[in-house]
């Protein structure tokens, strides 16, 4: 049905709107610079947060409205579609629900059955979008799960672990005083993400995967887990790459009775698993029973459109601007059950569209991509999608440069660009920067893995130079008073409260989105294409690719 909504919608509205664009409309091109305006920024933010798109939900209505919305805007603009005269992108997606009580799954552990409840002892659900799993599977401790060739590390030994159920640390080895900088020292590495945990599990052939969680590894508390876990539908990529059959989490009071059980001291293998050294541990436990859950499969789509480079050899490489359009949507029947998601993520998505607005009239050398992920919120299914089966040639996209929860305060004097140290975009954002009396931002220790969240880390992991622009913090005027609003917004965070509000300043968002769009513009009229510094683990992708 939504092919035809989207058609007749896009019908009517690209030809009301044809009056907001007028140089697209009059099927002109003018010389005059490529500059981000605040009106149309502002009224795209409005409506993407407003309750009419009801939190922008992957698999609910709201969701496809937003896709309307902005396969609507990308035609009113003037971009072009690239999936073959679409501007959609379809994701295959599985949405899935944990049923633990039409389930018999539990731990044996020396003997003996362990008491555990669902969601507040431990979590699990499938990672291959199946519904129904019988396991009878051992249980092997192998440390942070890591098989790290450029460190000289792996957890695993080459031995066989086919079958078998993984319990794996989060986070990744702490540096030494004889090797500081090891797993980047302070810093997190991807291996330390929990999704690389998952990811690793399936690539050794294991049955399952259990994390052990504790506070500190996480950066988050037990209750984000149960939220994501055990409270709701959970997304997953339907198609490609998938899972192993069991996923899930243990808190740290279940794993120290697991392994006391088993006749292990938790400890004591925890302080082992941080030499190079270390190898699998079988722990006298298995896991055994019916691991039922309710699976459903339907079509997310990303949107993209593109605006062609004017070069006739530099046309054929692309830059792409990226956002996720999606947040929370629909929860729960009592109070406020709309997760707006005015700063995660419709400031970024709004922004792609002023911007777009204005590549069309100025193009440049290298083709422009702008590109709108579904599915961020749900572990970056619509940017692994596309970087998977691509409508532009990996080996021929020369950079992503993505936008994520934008800066809603006010004019700053610095930008973030976290990650563009890996590559020439670093030299260029500084420069970019300098370009608009602006400075990079310091850079700090990424403790978080904060490199690791966002769409660019999917077209980083395969080879594409990637990172997303954030929002400053050296505020031009009310220094104390903006410090305080950005700070405000913690507890508003994936909340029913981040709602947009007419009274914020948006003139930093605009000059975020502006640096972005200057920045691209840089690297698609650069007669180099940025390159990853040597070492750096995500050129080998771009090396293979090409």
């Amino acid at each position: 049905m939504h092919k035809i909504v989207s058609s007749v919608v896009l019908t009517a509205l690209a030809s009301s709107l044809a009056l907001a664009y007028p140089a697209h409309a009059a099927g002109k091109q003018t010389a005059q610079a490529a500059t981000v305006k605040e009106a149309p920024l502002r009224a795209h933010l409005a409506f993407l947060a407003s309750d009419a798109l009801e939190g922008r939900g992957t698999g609910q209505r709201g969701g496809e409205l937003t896709v309307t919305y902005l396969e609507t805007q990308a035609a009113a603009i003037g971009l072009q579609p690239v999936n073959n005269g679409s501007f959609r992108q379809p994701v295959k997606i599985a949405g899935v629900r944990s049923l633990p009580q039409k389930s018999s799954i539990g731990i044996v552990a020396g003997g003996q059955q362990l008491p555990l409840q669902f969601g507040s002892d431990w979590v699990w659900g499938p990672g291959d979008a199946q519904a129904d799993h019988t396991l009878d599977a051992e249980l092997v401790f192998v440390g942070y799960g890591i098989d790290a060739p450029e460190e000289g590390w792996s957890d695993f030994k080459d031995q066989d672990l086919k079958g078998k159920v993984l319990v794996m640390m989060v986070n990744d080895p702490k540096p030494t005083a004889a090797e500081p900088k090891r797993f980047n020292g302070e810093g997190l590495t991807y291996y330390g993400r929990w999704t690389y945990k998952l990811e690793e599990a399936a690539r050794q052939g294991a049955a399952g995967v259990l994390l052990i969680h504790t506070d500190a590894s996480a950066s988050y508390g037990w209750s984000v887990v149960q939220n994501s876990w055990a409270n709701a539908e959970r997304f997953q990529l339907a198609e490609g790459k998938l899972g192993t059959g069991l996923q899930g989490w243990m808190t740290d009071a279940t794993a120290r009775k697991l392994f006391a059980a088993g006749g292990q001291d938790l400890d004591k293998l925890r302080a082992a698993a941080e030499d190079k050294n270390f190898k699998p541990v079988v722990l006298n436990a298995r896991v055994k029973g019916e691991a039922r859950a309710e699976v459903r499969t339907l079509n997310e789509f990303n949107v993209a459109g593109v605006v062609p480079g004017t070069d006739p050899k530099l046309k054929d490489e692309v830059v792409i601007y990226s956002a996720h359009w999606d947040h929370m949507g629909k929860q729960g029947t009592e109070g406020d059950t709309i997760f707006n998601g005015a700063v995660d993520n419709a400031s970024g998505t709004a922004a792609l569209l002023a911007m777009a607005q204005e590549a069309v009239r100025n193009p440049a050398k290298r083709s422009q991509m702008f590109l709108w992920v579904a599915a961020e919120e749900q572990g970056l299914l619509g940017s692994a999608a596309y970087a998977t089966k691509p409508l532009w040639p990996i080996e021929k996209t020369v950079a992503n440069l993505n936008l994520d929860s934008l800066n809603f305060v006010g004019l700053v004097k610095d930008v973030s660009t976290p990650g563009s140290e890996r590559t020439d975009l670093g030299a260029m954002a500084a420069a970019t920067a300098r370009n608009m009396g602006m400075t990079i931002a310091p850079a700090r220790p990424d403790l978080a893995g904060g490199y690791f969240r966002s769409d660019h880390f999917s077209f980083a992991k395969a080879g594409v130079p990637a990172f997303s622009v954030g929002a400053g913090s050296s505020w031009v005027k009310d220094v104390e008073a903006s410090a305080a609003k950005r700070k405000a917004y913690g507890p508003r965070y994936h909340q029913a409260n981040d709602e947009y509000d007419p009274s914020w300043d948006l003139s930093g968002m605009v000059q975020q989105a502006q640096f972005t769009l200057n920045l691209g513009r840089m690297v698609a009229d650069s007669p180099k294409a940025p390159q990853w510094k040597a070492g750096d683990p995500f050129g080998k992708a771009r090396t293979a690719a090409k």
